[in-house]
């Protein structure tokens, strides 16, 4: 209890410290020069107010000393609340619309984009990226510039796992110091990590402190891995520029919000804002300053250029930010969208104009606050305030901002990497006009709906789950994603015929798009119907021959109905697109285990494993193929591997169990068994979980 006081105590006295220093504090003095590092440290999904210094309930000494030795900016936007957006904002200097990336799946930044390490490296500077997050991959554009993006690589999720195995924030930072240290001349170094998002689970002793506010707690072991990589940075040999930023909030339930991509609240979308400069016996620690002037994303790139004393690319919207008392600290209007929704949903458009601390909400049912009065967005002044409205909407209309395209199939492991961050790919039917129905505010209870049926699917209340979706399709039936993951939810519990009606009925309703077409190829696939997949596939792949998703779909279409030549060419015709696909190097070697050529398949499969190295469907394999060879205790680890990955591979639990049984290991086999009687479907392993309770039983 004392402890507790005191911390009480200590929390209430930087608050207060922090609240006293206002905008009072003398403005640091950077220099500009090219002669000086830079690093960029992106915290996804922190909240605008998180951190100590802000307010936050989270202990972050390390990035409130950090403030201290610069300037911390209060009213500071994202332009987008998802992540691969709003980093291609902050990496490029543009809106949305200008670089064309709207959401995490279906896009890519282009080549024809300027990045801030393509600006660095043409000035001779080494340029690396970590990153601590799928949405972040190389594949989606964002390497432009780096020597190197050290990415997640090929971490593989359950299908129906909608969970993620993250990459901690402490070994991102420890990747991230290995590369600075090895530098001889300047270096800009991007580092993201990943952890405040979502599930919450802070490691020890962070959980304990935490208990009843996980979120904060990641947001405290953020600041402790973030630790040693500034303690490097103030080493240094020369001055480091140090950029602090999220590429957006977490809603934490406001406004009926669980997470984050459907609102832009200011809860998701305003963000901390902190640059300093430290090292190389630069004074730190005594001029820190606090600025409320409204600042942006794009604003980022265009610092960093004038901190290098480099000129600004011409065209870039964005403007340097007011480092110094006297700089330009005029009133900076800031564009933002959310557009999952619309692209994923099919619901209305959102995007919005904030001008000094008034903000406008472009929907069906409009939105106007004055963020001065009322920063929690609890008034609405839409219907007072029609002069104010229309200025605003004549400045949003300014930006001559457009809806986006439709969004690009991703290929499988992507799309499911995606989805085990509660993201979709996927389009969803386009409107000419949205009313107040397809208003987000008057569907956000079918989100939560949504979040709900995942929950009693993964808890194993199948009927409940495929209830809940039935629900959600009854009041929007034109919502092609409630009608995909119902029948993910019937497949994995072994309803086939089901998942396959489910798919034919949305396309019925909502007119053919690829990704619910190349699903229900592969069902009809797996389930024996082979040529009729065939003739689906190729009929898709005739209008996008290129398309990954399909070529692999195909591919197992062919493997299905015995055309393994055909195969074969199918899966390397996507290695030759992606060479680090793990899905098709996954099939190439299940279609070797159907051939028999267990060298090849296991060739393919050690390939998939080091593109993914926790690939449960490769190691299930290199099992088989082990196996097959006369080594069974090989087998067995790899299956072992294998179930330990993924929960919902069966096969890979019931050959581990019956093969420790022929080991004689029958008490190592026990759990195993137990574990596959309890979980696989009896629909799809009714006569295999039979078998097996006979064998318990005995």
């Amino acid at each position: 209890m004392w402890w507790l006081l005191a911390a009480l105590v200590l929390a209430a006295s930087l608050a207060f410290f922090w609240l006293w220093r206002g905008d009072r504090a003398a403005f640091p003095t950077f220099v500009r020069t090219a002669d000086q590092n830079v690093l960029l440290i992106t915290i996804d999904t922190l909240r605008g107010d998180a951190l100590g210094s802000y307010g936050g309930r989270a202990a972050t000494p390390n990035l409130d000393r950090l403030a201290l030795d610069g300037v911390r900016f209060t009213f500071a936007h994202a332009h987008a609340v998802m992540t691969l957006p709003s980093h291609a904002s902050i990496l490029t200097g543009r809106y949305p619309f200008g670089h064309g990336v709207r959401d995490n799946a279906g896009f890519r930044l282009g080549d024809s984009a300027l990045t801030l390490a393509e600006l660095a490296k043409a000035k001779g500077f080494a340029t690396g990226a970590f990153v601590g997050a799928f949405p972040l991959d190389r594949q989606f554009g964002l390497a432009q510039g780096f020597d190197v993006y050290d990415d997640v690589g090929g971490r593989e999720v359950a299908q129906a796992d909608f969970k993620f195995t993250e990459r901690r924030a402490g070994e991102v930072v420890s990747a991230a110091r290995a590369w600075i240290e090895q530098q001889q001349k300047p270096w800009l170094a991007w580092v993201h990590v990943f952890d405040p998002h979502a599930p919450y689970a802070p490691p020890s002793p962070f959980d304990g402190d935490y208990a009843s506010d996980p979120y904060a707690g990641e947001v405290a072991y953020v600041d402790r891995a973030l630790g040693p990589l500034l303690d490097l940075a103030g080493r240094g040999s020369r001055p480091t520029a140090v950029i602090v930023t999220s590429d957006h909030g977490e809603a934490l339930g406001d406004h009926g919000e669980q997470t984050h991509g459907i609102f832009a609240y200011e809860s998701t979308l305003r963000v901390p804002l902190i640059v300093a400069q430290v090292g190389s016996g630069l004074t730190v620690g005594s001029n820190g300053a606090t600025s409320s002037v409204p600042v942006r994303h794009i604003d980022v790139l265009p610092t960093v250029a004038a901190l290098l004393a480099v000129d600004v690319p011409p065209g870039l919207p964005g403007s340097p930010l007011p480092l110094a008392r006297d700089a330009d600290a005029q009133p900076r209007a800031s564009y933002f969208e959310a557009m999952t929704p619309l692209i994923t949903r099919g619901w209305a458009p959102l995007w919005g104009v904030i001008v000094d601390r008034e903000k406008y909400i472009d929907l069906p049912i409009e939105e106007f606050y004055d963020l001065e009065a009322d920063p929690i967005e609890t008034k609405n002044l839409a219907g007072t305030e029609r002069d104010r409205l229309q200025r605003l909407t004549a400045r949003l209309n300014a930006f001559e901002a457009t809806l986006p395209g439709e969004p690009a199939a991703e290929n499988a492991a992507a799309r499911a990497r995606l989805r085990s961050l509660g993201y979709v790919s996927g389009a969803a039917p386009r409107k000419t006009q949205y009313g107040q129905e397809d208003d987000p505010k008057n569907l956000i209870d079918l989100e939560i709906m949504m979040s709900r049926g995942i929950e009693l699917h993964q808890s194993g209340r199948y009927k409940e789950a495929v209830d809940t979706y039935h629900q959600i399709l009854d009041r929007r039936p034109a919502m092609s994603l409630a009608y995909r993951r119902l029948a993910t939810i019937h497949w994995e519990h072994g309803a086939a015929a089901e998942a396959i009606s489910t798919l034919r009925r949305t396309i019925e309703r909502n007119g053919p798009d690829i990704e619910t077409e190349i699903r229900l190829a592969t069902f009809l696939a797996e389930t024996g119907a082979s040529e009729r997949a065939i003739e689906l596939l190729e009929r898709l792949l005739a209008a996008d021959p290129d398309t990954t998703e399909g070529l692999n779909a195909l591919g197992i279409a062919y493997a299905r109905a015995g055309r393994n030549a055909e195969a074969l060419l199918m899966l390397e015709r996507v290695l030759a697109i992606n060479p680090r696909d793990a899905f098709a190097l996954e099939n190439i070697g299940t279609v070797h285990l159907q051939r028999e050529d267990f060298a090849a398949a296991e060739q393919a499969f050690a390939r998939a494993v080091r593109a993914d190295p926790q690939s449960s469907r490769a190691h299930a394999g290199l099992g088989v193929a082990a196996l097959k060879t006369g080594r069974p205790d090989e087998a067995i680890e790899h299956w072992r591997r294998a179930a330990g990955f993924d929960r919902t591979n069966y096969d890979a639990l019931f050959n581990l169990g019956t093969e420790l049984v022929n080991a004689g290991r029958l008490e190592e086999a026990r759990p195993y068994l137990e574990q596959f009687v309890r979980t696989a479907p009896p629909r799809a392993y009714a006569r295999d979980i039979e078998r097996i309770r006979r064998l318990l039983a005995q």
